[in-house]
């Protein structure tokens, strides 16, 4: 297992398991699984539900608190900093832990500022070991990051073969924050294990579609936890350590680069209406 080390020292597991859309009744499962396989680093959310699987599986493992990194992130309808300094004392009791190894913002809306003041104030009283934003484009990234006492450690964003985020990491290597993916395999869209390109280059190394796009992630650098619910895609996505792509092969995918989300743009104003439409 490699570690990259964030900005305040602390060391995090450069890959980990997710479990964004994995439903609360098999979290629990899937994260014992996880834990069998050596996944140590665990990324969940309080609107995903599931934080309290999470916490019930590590606890269960019967393996110290301290082997896992624990990320999860404040939702937007607890965005404030009253709000979001309750919700990091519930999030704490679902995840049955005294302290969250990295914490973020998970959207950029809402009032973010006064959630990261409530981040800060965790941090400094020891809840919380590094703190950081999800999905804030590099305009938002640049200004949470000047006003902040703490600078933040991560960035979670939108990153994978076709979305490489070359704008965006040039700006937060250029002020010490980890870049990390969400949706390293893109959930398969724009058919991504039926590309040409990621095939001929997994057959070359005896490699998955899937183990090609997550080791080019890895050696760019980026902090990736793809989620599966089946425990040969968990041995799949862990298995990526005896392999190294080539520069040629590094330069091909990064050829498929389109640099526009598969997802949806938190510039585009349905998006953030719909966001809006929550708060």
């Amino acid at each position: 297992m490699d570690y990259i080390t964030l900005n305040n020292g602390v060391k995090m597991p450069q890959l980990g398991y997710g479990v964004y859309q994995t439903p609360v009744e098999d979290t629990e499962r899937c994260v014992l699984d996880a834990i069998k396989i050596g996944y140590r680093s665990f990324d969940t959310a309080q609107a995903y539900g599931n934080e309290a699987g999470v916490g019930v599986a590590i606890a269960k493992s019967g393996l110290p608190r301290e082997e896992f990194f624990i990320t999860t992130k404040i939702w937007i309808t607890n965005a404030g900093y009253e709000k979001a300094k309750a919700s990091i004392e519930q999030s704490l009791k679902a995840l049955q832990t005294d302290y969250i190894d990295l914490l973020l913002i998970h959207q950029p809306f809402g009032d973010y500022y006064g959630s990261y003041r409530a981040m800060e104030e965790a941090y400094e009283a020891g809840k919380v070991r590094a703190i950081g934003v999800s999905n804030f484009y590099p305009d938002r990234f640049l200004d949470i990051e000047h006003f902040a006492k703490i600078k933040p450690a991560v960035n979670q964003i939108e990153t994978h073969v076709f979305q490489q985020q070359k704008v965006a990491k040039e700006y937060l290597q250029k002020y010490n924050t980890q870049i990390m993916s969400w949706g390293p395999l893109a959930e398969g869209r724009n058919d991504f294990f039926n590309n040409e390109t990621l095939k001929e280059i997994g057959a070359k190394y005896g490699k998955s579609v899937a183990q090609v796009g997550l080791k080019f992630l890895l050696q760019n650098g980026v902090v990736i936890i793809p989620k599966s619910t089946h425990v040969e895609r968990m041995e799949e996505n862990f298995n990526l350590y005896d392999f190294e792509l080539s520069a040629e092969d590094m330069k091909r995918i990064e050829e498929l680069d389109t640099g526009n989300s598969v997802f949806f743009s938190h510039y585009d104003p349905a998006t953030v209406e719909w966001f809006m439409s929550i708060l």
